[in-house]
């Protein structure tokens, strides 16, 4: 729809025309009688001159000249529009020798001719180029004042539709979200949809940036959905379609954001548009309701998926092992690991975690130590709350020196930095042994971290003196004690 909606609507003769625009431009069956002579001369040297020759003869001309203006290069990059490559490398000759002051106009010029030949990746970088420059324009208005200027010259270059998606997702990797939105805003108002992708992108940029309900506000506008409209309603009304990356973007956005319920509420407008969901789409819905402890309904979705012939990835493996995990059912787990191995799918740290966390769960400590060990096989590098579930758990088993090794081993990667916790396991469990010396040590490599000693630490330290009968150190840690917590209220 959007192609012939744009031949009709840009390509129609302009009402107004402006003096600075392409109309004046040379057409492609003028005569060279009628080119100014420094056009009809570089011209000639671009496409007559061997390679070689060109750019020095051009480079003697135009030093010797110094009259070439935005208006000349479009003229020339216009002759030059069935050889874009060429067009494109005489635009760069005249930036990098400062030969001519390009303004709006002359970008957009070779913008369009290279958007003309489908040349989409240094037509992007001439946009990124031309928004930042801030000789061009004020950067405030840039991103709406570029579309102006490229839909003035659309017509005379015989441009592509896409130009302005290009121009679009320019906008977007330079994060300026308001000019993206406000040209989509632009194009709609003259019938004009932008790609899906391009939209998709805007949604995943505004829900990133301004949150999932800015995303999602975005999301109606630009697809026209309205709350009571009925599913026929949808499919009836001719408008740009969502797909289900559309879907994907909004959900993930709704995800990333916490707000669970909202991610079923676009699970279920999904439907309503008729869009199919990928594995994508049920990796978001698993990960949203093993969250929220729906572990029935993810198995549910699970079994659906599968019925539809959706092929889970290890992300969505990772998610169903989990929500398992989560709550203490620790063969299904194992069922569905064994399921994804058969399958081709290899367990990754993430799957390996979720394990851990189930065992220790059920109490099943040897397990998940096993588990850690193929972790550390593999040279994966368990996150610091992984830690403190084995640390915790060993230290309750009373086998504080094994969960010692697990904290000296993980310590030997620089990246990992250990939490409060294990520290408090490990020196409670020293401390219970009566290893009061290397409790110390511990609590000085604690304070070395950045960990001030806590209630926890205090208690564990007084009940480990105790036991040793020392009712010196009890009493002036009793003191130590009280002062610092005195002196916390007071700040």
């Amino acid at each position: 729809m959007a192609a012939p909606t744009l031949k009709r609507v840009l390509l129609s003769p302009p009402k107004l025309i402006k003096p600075n625009s392409l109309s004046y431009f040379s057409s492609q069956s003028s005569t060279s009688a009628d080119k100014p002579p420094i056009v009809s001369t570089v011209v000639s040297l671009l496409t007559h001159h061997r390679s070689k020759s060109r750019w020095n003869h051009l480079r003697s001309l135009l030093s010797s000249t110094n009259t070439l203006t935005p208006v000349h290069f479009s003229q020339i990059a216009f002759h030059l529009k069935s050889n874009p490559h060429l067009a494109l490398r005489f635009f760069h000759f005249t930036l990098h020798n400062s030969f001519c002051s390009h303004n709006l106009y002359s970008y957009s010029t070779i913008i369009h001719i290279l958007s003309r030949a489908r040349l989409k990746s240094p037509a992007q970088s001439i946009i990124r180029a031309a928004l930042t420059s801030p000789v061009l324009f004020d950067r405030s208005i840039a991103p709406v004042k570029f579309l102006e200027v490229l839909v003035k010259t659309y017509r005379e270059c015989d441009s592509a539709p896409f130009v302005f998606d290009l121009l679009i997702k320019s906008c977007l990797e330079l994060k300026k979200i308001d000019g993206s939105i406000e040209i989509v805003r632009m194009l709609r108002s003259r019938g004009i949809n932008p790609q899906i992708k391009t939209c998709n992108s805007l949604i995943c940029s505004v829900s990133r940036y301004r949150g999932s309900y800015a995303g999602y506000g975005l999301f109606r506008e630009v697809f026209g959905s309205k709350d009571n409209e009925t599913e026929e309603e949808v499919k009836r009304n001719v408008r740009a379609r969502p797909n289900v990356h559309s879907f994907n973007e909004l959900m993930m956005g709704f995800y990333r954001d916490g707000e669970m319920e909202m991610v079923e509420e676009a699970w279920n407008e999904m439907e309503r548009f008729g869009c199919v969901p990928n594995g994508f789409s049920y990796s978001v819905l698993l990960a949203t309701l093993c969250e929220e402890g729906k572990i029935k309904e993810a198995e549910k979705s699970w079994e659906e998926m599968r019925a539809r012939g959706i092929k889970p990835d290890v992300a969505a493996y990772n998610t169903i092992i989990g929500g398992f995990c989560k709550i203490g059912d620790i063969e299904k787990s194992e069922e569905i690991l064994r399921e994804m191995e058969l399958s081709g799918g290899e367990s990754t740290c993430v799957t390996l975690e979720h394990l851990i966390n189930g065992y220790c769960r059920v109490g099943d400590v040897d397990s998940a130590i096993l588990v850690y060990k193929d972790m550390c096989r593999k040279d994966f590098r368990p996150e610091a709350s992984t830690i403190d579930l084995l640390v915790g758990g060993l230290c309750e088993k009373k086998k504080v020196a094994e969960a010692l090794e697990i904290m000296r081993i993980a310590m030997r990667n620089v990246s990992f930095h250990p939490s409060g916790k294990s520290y408090e396991f490990l020196i409670n469990g020293l401390c219970e042994d009566g290893k009061m010396e290397e409790a110390l040590k511990l609590q000085a490599k604690m304070a070395g971290k950045g960990f001030e000693p806590n209630p926890k630490i205090y208690g564990a330290f007084i009940e480990g003196y105790m036991k040793l009968g020392n009712e010196e150190m009890v009493a002036i840690l009793i003191k130590e004690m009280s002062e610092a917590q005195k002196q916390q209220e007071e700040n």
